[in-house]
């Protein structure tokens, strides 16, 4: 699950001064970079690094670089990576996941207007509710991918750098964290980064404990949503069928919303919802079993895909969210509203 999955964990992959350097950084020199910059020292991070270690199957799960004039592989079709996430496991292990923090999902709801099914869909498609958060090394997973994975080695330079000062920070054993192969960590697949900028503390006991802390992870997914624009009370995406005659203009608007409703519906996408006609609104398209589908997309849409680039990954989250709500309802007349 977590090879479909957790590259939606790489977050941000915004580079730096440090991480824009094409040429791949030394371990060396990334010593000598955090001794002078972050006043760590020399012979205890070079002695923690020695103790890093090389992870062939970290490059071989990262993939293969295309060569030159390669076209770019098909992505999997969208009925066919859904089913990937909306399971009878999912259901189950989702459902107790959510009756065991009903409190907390209500709570986050509240402060950061995220709705619970949203940030039930992104663990769930994460991790399966904490039961997939990975077996590597993250310390062995960022030394491979920074120092022999040119292809990417100035983001994870900056990664294994944010890493680094999170363990002390945290004063955290960077030896024993484990997560994923691209070194995402905890119940959201958080990179560190990420952890460093949006992961907090929501059950108050002074750590920020995305692996154990259930409760800590759904206020840090909340908080993470909530910093990249999500809108309280908005829609999120709405079914819709489009006029052909703009079909190819429609499918390239990309995922961003960049136009107004009102366009939208000139251009004959059928919408009845409560949004008005001047809300920045795209459209979405991903292929069912019966052919394209379209969808109007609004900016709580978009918000899900900076957590993961992907309309696929964004339509699973939603889409598991909203399962297991209509789920819980059904079965237990939870969550009904």
């Amino acid at each position: 699950m977590l090879r479909y999955a957790v590259l939606s964990v790489c977050l941000l992959f915004s580079l730096t001064a440090l991480g824009a350097n094409k040429i791949p950084m030394t371990q060396s020199q990334f010593i000598n970079h955090m001794v002078n910059k972050h006043k760590f020292n020399y012979a205890s991070l070079q002695q923690l690094l020695n103790q890093a270690k090389k992870k062939d199957n970290v490059i071989k799960y990262m993939g293969k670089p295309r060569k030159p004039g390669q076209a770019k592989p098909k992505p999997l079709a969208w009925y066919k990576y859904r089913r990937r996430f909306i399971t009878n496991r999912h259901m189950k292990t989702g459902s107790a996941f959510w009756q065991r923090n009903a409190k907390t999902l209500a709570a986050a709801e509240r402060k950061f207007g995220v709705p619970q099914e949203v940030i039930m869909g992104i663990i769930g498609v994460e991790t399966i509710y904490g039961e997939y958060m990975g077996t590597f090394r993250i310390i062995d997973a960022l030394n491979t991918l920074a120092f022999h994975y040119p292809r990417r080695a100035a983001y994870f330079v900056k990664e294994l750098e944010h890493y680094l000062l999170m363990t002390r920070e945290q004063k955290l054993n960077p030896l024993k964290l484990k997560g994923s192969y691209a070194g995402a960590m905890g119940l959201g697949q958080f990179m560190p980064s990420s952890y460093r900028k949006y992961a907090i503390d929501f059950d108050g006991n002074g750590v920020a404990d995305i692996w154990r802390s259930e409760v800590d992870a759904i206020g840090s997914v909340a908080n993470y949503l909530k910093a990249h624009g999500w809108q309280r009370g908005k829609s999120v995406i709405t079914a819709t069928q489009i006029n052909p005659k703009y079909k190819k203009y429609l499918e390239d608007l990309g995922m961003k919303p960049t136009v107004t409703l009102k366009h939208l519906k000139q251009r004959g996408a059928l919408y009845h919802g409560s949004e008005k006609n001047n809300t920045p609104a795209t459209i979405i398209d991903l292929r069912s079993e019966q052919g394209m589908a379209y969808w109007v997309g609004f900016q709580n849409f978009y918000v899900i895909t900076r957590y993961n680039h992907s309309k696929r990954y964004a339509m699973a989250v939603y889409q598991l969210g909203q399962t297991l709500k209509e789920h819980l309802c059904t079965r237990k007349n939870l969550y009904c509203n």
